[in-house]
């Protein structure tokens, strides 16, 4: 792989970020691998220039001055001093060692590319791998000689760059990929790492999600620090939240200090296991304009919907997520491949997914549609004819939460209780969905039947549901199944990687729920589990 050296010793200049837990620290040569010709190398060099990634890409962004000759280390500033002579840029020093004595400078492991970025010159030993950034990018280089003290240009080319092999071990699969996918990967990486900069922190994220969540909100620096109190003093101005879970005194401390609040919520593919089992998470979504199932303000998700550019790639990358997760049966929280027949026959079957009542997509989403039997009896009085199933939420049927419908009302309106048929299974086997907010709306819609929804969630409103709620007229734009599945699965969530620790695209996490179901072993959900079996029988027993 692309290599600078330092110390003498050959180090990767391409390098997997730090993030904290991961179990995979570097890129590694398959055996067997070939050395990349010329034009490869090329190749190599502007996708690093094109994604910025390279040296300690996630590390620290120190403000800077607008123009400046970058001088590393400080011990070459003396003789560096000529060249500024009659110049209107100033010295800047960095020294990544730590300390020095002069006062004017930075100190610790920067982002080289964000070091270089006002740079007019470098002045730097031959080893550093700073130096070969510079060359990439074109920055004029004068090479520090610590022994001698003196000063000389660069020679022409890459400076410090070496691409031995053309290969290296995917971190997910363990197969060898391309260095050209490898870079690729980074980028990815460096953009996560960059949408997350300005974050002082997390509140409201219970102790059993923080191991999956924190590579996937970690800013490049030290570890992602969750707070139950806010600090006093915070190093930055934005805040992630898990809202439902945050005390409202905290939302209204953030709210007064003026702190930029990002929404964190479970993905739309979390995991083989509920969340109120205390099985942590494998996807989320961050959004900075509010949550993607409130209507009342336009969300990440909802921007992306309605402005988002879907290039044919993109959308083909889409619809074979979209073949992938629909062979194999996934939902949320579940998977299923399972044949149902079809208990009524030859009378249209339409699906009715339960929701938790309290739950903020319900409160904010259902637009005062509030209630499970409620949303049975208005399907009931549209589909007079159907056969209707109704899956009560499995939160619900687990006894963690509130939206729990007697089945003897339910079958007032109901044909049938689907309480423990996987949801993909259900909705294979019917025609139609009715939901309020639920994402089995989504998931119907991914399987290309037909849904009508009585709130708004966010797929309403885009030309692919029959819409009884009050759709924002902001929704303009008509998109594709695809597209929908382009801007919900690919573009605004963010997945871990169980295996390697690392975030990863939405195709690896997938092929993690495809392969196994997570384990759900183990005290804490063991308890979960207890206790929600307790709460159904006390609620039975009181009715």
């Amino acid at each position: 792989m692309l290599q600078s050296a330092e110390g003498g010793q050959p180090r990767a200049l391409l390098r997997i970020p730090p993030f904290p837990g991961a179990k995979v620290g570097a890129f590694h040569e398959p055996p067997g691998s070939i050395p990349a010709a010329a034009d490869e190398v090329q190749r190599c060099i502007d996708l690093m220039r094109q994604h910025r990634v390279g040296g300690s890409f996630w590390a620290e962004q120190p403000n800077l001055p607008v123009r400046y000759l970058l001088v590393r280390p400080v011990s070459a500033l003396r003789s560096s001093r000529a060249l500024a002579t009659g110049s209107s840029e100033p010295l800047l020093w960095s020294e990544p060692a730590g300390k020095a004595d002069e006062h004017a400078g930075i100190t610790g492991e920067c982002d080289p590319w964000h070091m270089l970025s006002g740079a007019t010159a470098l002045v730097a030993e031959a080893e550093d791998e700073v130096a070969a950034i510079a060359a990439m990018l074109g920055v004029p280089i004068q090479l520090f000689d610590p022994v001698a003290g003196t000063l000389s240009p660069a020679p022409k080319g890459k400076l410090g760059l070496r691409l031995p092999s053309s290969t290296v071990v995917d971190p997910f699969s363990g197969k060898p990929i391309s260095l050209g996918q490898a870079i690729e990967l980074c980028g990815f990486w460096r953009r996560l790492i960059d949408a997350n900069r300005d974050l002082a922190g997390g509140i409201g994220f219970a102790f059993w999600k923080r191991r999956t969540v924190a590579p996937l909100l970690w800013s490049g620096v030290d570890e992602f620090p969750f707070y139950r109190e806010l600090p006093a003093e915070l190093r930055r101005q934005a805040i992630a939240v898990w809202r439902s879970k945050a005390p409202p005194r905290v939302i209204r401390d953030v709210e007064r200090r003026n702190l930029v609040m990002v929404e964190v919520e479970d993905g739309f593919l979390r995991s083989s296991g509920l969340g109120s089992d205390c099985v942590p998470p494998l996807s989320i979504t961050v959004d900075r304009r509010g949550a993607h199932f409130d209507p009342g303000q336009p969300s990440d998700l909802e921007c992306l919907l309605q402005s988002g550019d879907f290039n044919n790639a993109l959308v083909e990358r889409a619809r074979q997520l979209r073949a992938t997760i629909v062979a194999a049966g996934l939902g949320k929280y579940e998977r299923g491949t399972v044949q149902l027949p079809r208990p009524g026959r030859a009378r249209r079957h339409i699906l009715v997914p339960g929701q938790v009542e309290d739950d903020r997509s319900v409160m904010t989403g259902g637009c005062g549609l509030r209630s499970n039997l409620e949303l049975l009896r208005r399907v009931r009085a549209l589909e007079m004819d159907a056969f209707i199933l109704y899956k009560p939420h499995p939160d619900v049927l687990a006894g963690h939460r509130s939206g729990d419908v007697p089945p003897q009302a339910a079958l007032q309106y109901a044909d049938m209780i689907a309480a423990e048929q996987p949801i993909s299974a259900l909705l294979d086997m019917v025609d139609a969905v009715h939901v309020n907010t639920s994402l089995t709306g989504f998931e119907a819609l991914m399987r290309g039947k037909a849904v009508t929804t009585h709130g708004v969630p966010f797929y309403a409103g885009w030309g692919l549901t029959s819409d009884l709620g009050p759709v924002p007229p902001r929704r303009t734009a008509r998109r594709t199944v695809d597209e929908l599945v382009a801007a919900t699965l690919l573009l605004y969530p963010r997945y871990f990687d169980p295996v390697s620790g690392l975030p990863c695209p939405a195709e690896t996490m997938v092929q993690r729920l495809c392969a196994t179901v997570e384990s759900t072993a183990g005290v804490l959900p063991a308890i979960r589990r207890l206790q929600g079996r307790l709460k159904s029988s006390l609620r039975a027993f009181v009715r």
